[in-house]
């Protein structure tokens, strides 16, 4: 460990760690935005390592960290941030509200809607990222429970679980897989392999679930919700702005944030158009000239609705976390964890500190630890942080949120019940890891 790591600039820099991921952990119950205490605190451990470096001559070398590490952060804010602005403006757009509207007005029972909400929370995870998928899919699982608790505790367990699993096996299904592919530890397509480990992580304990679930129908009917007009065409530049976000990273070498934000001036054009035509095209089918009565597109009112918190809690913890390898710590845990053990058994209980900790710190820990690992090993720990998170309620940014719709009965305890049939899922996910990773060995 460096001298530093022995000194009071380092003692308080750890102190200040921890105080500030409680008051995160409590955050529920002391109504304090997690964001606030990690910038603060992010900073200040830096504040304490430049006043100990400046006495000691090492101004520099921290001022040149903190210039990567800000590269690495900033790289990663923007990826996410043109994300947010895709999915509020198809949330604005009723991209998701149709699909809600869809689902309801098919009748399906309880064990029918079980089956289908998991599914396309599965499927949809990939693409629009877990956090939105088990919001936008608990809230057509309340909408349809009439109050059924034994519909509402395993249907949100299963939600969770599959949005957790889905986003595990995409670049784009969680910040996690997004760090651990702009790192260029695994490649694009490379994620694939853990297509089958995810699935079976969801589907085991969906089973074990299953005969749970009441028998019988929801009596509730939904009117069908039109998308908006240019709905259809922000999908399709999703879609194109993720295939630039690929292209650049696997093709050009060049960060994928850049294209992202190709796609962002793609979206801002077409907010012009719509603008534009809202304002001068008349209601042709009347026969008059009347302009149409759409509330004008403003595509900055979905840059307004991102969640900053979110993105200022991903810039405060990785600040932190930078502070903690600047000092040492990371790699004196590297060297107890992954030189002592082994990266197999490291990766897994990787999985289940994540279930206690934000899976974020977890994984920028083991970045910046850097150990030596095969394409396998960093396949399993993006499968574990990523998953590993689904044993407690409180594991995931999915699962926090999912405790918000529905209050009464989602709870800590409720989850809790099911955490065996997790855990089994989650065994069963590594052992399918080992199986299709083979070829790495």
């Amino acid at each position: 460990m460096s001298t530093i790591g022995n000194s009071w600039a380092g003692y308080l820099a750890l102190a200040g760690f921890f105080l500030a991921y409680l008051l995160v952990v409590f955050e529920e119950k002391i109504h304090l935005k997690k964001s606030k205490p990690v910038v603060l605190v992010g900073c200040l451990m830096w504040l304490f390592i430049g006043i100990y470096e400046a006495g000691h001559g090492g101004g520099e070398h921290a001022h040149e960290f903190i210039k990567e590490l800000i590269a690495e952060i900033g790289a990663l804010f923007f990826f996410l941030l043109v994300a947010m602005v895709y999915v509020n403006t198809l949330e604005e757009r009723n991209v998701f509200r149709s699909l809600r509207s869809w689902l309801l007005r098919k009748g399906l029972g309880f064990r029918s809607l079980y089956w289908a909400t998991g599914l396309i929370t599965f499927f949809l995870s990939p693409l629009a990222d877990n956090l939105t998928s088990a919001l936008l899919m608990s809230t057509v699982a309340l909408a349809v429970s009439n109050g059924n608790a034994k519909f509402i505790i395993p249907a949100f367990v299963n939600i969770v679980v599959a949005a957790n699993a889905g986003g595990a096996w995409s670049p784009f299904g969680d910040i996690t897989t997004l760090m651990v592919w702009t790192s260029g530890k695994v490649e694009t397509l490379q994620f694939v392999y853990l297509m089958i480990p995810s699935l079976v992580n969801w589907i085991i304990p969906a089973t074990i679930m299953y005969p749970f679930i009441p028998k019988g129908k929801p009596e509730i009917s939904s009117d069908a919700i039109p998308l908006k007009p240019g709905a259809k065409t922000i999908i399709a530049l999703g879609i194109i702005t993720v295939a630039t976000a690929v292209s650049f990273h696997q093709f050009l070498h060049l960060p994928p944030f850049m294209g992202m934000m190709l796609g962002l001036g793609l979206l801002m054009f077409q907010g012009y158009y719509l603008q534009y035509w809202s304002a001068r095209s008349p209601l042709k089918p009347l026969g008059t000239s009347k302009k149409r009565m759409e509330e004008p597109f403003d595509l900055f009112q979905n840059v307004a609705r991102v969640e900053f918190d979110t993105l200022l809690f991903f810039f405060g913890i990785l600040t932190a976390v930078g502070a903690l390898q600047y000092i040492g710590y990371l790699a004196l845990i590297s060297v107890s964890l992954y030189e002592t053990i082994g990266p197999t058994w490291s990766n897994i209980i990787v999985g289940f500190l994540s279930a206690i900790i934000d899976n974020i710190p977890i994984m920028f820990a083991v970045l910046k630890m850097d150990p030596a690992m095969g394409v396998d090993q960093w396949l399993l720990v993006t499968l574990t942080a990523g998953v590993g998170g689904s044993l407690l309620s409180i594991g995931s940014a999915a699962g926090v949120a999912v405790m918000g719709v529905d209050r009464d009965n989602y709870t800590f305890l409720s989850h809790l019940k099911w955490a065996p049939a997790i855990a089994l899922g989650y065994v069963a996910s590594i052992f399918s890891w080992w199986l299709v990773t083979g070829s790495f060995r």
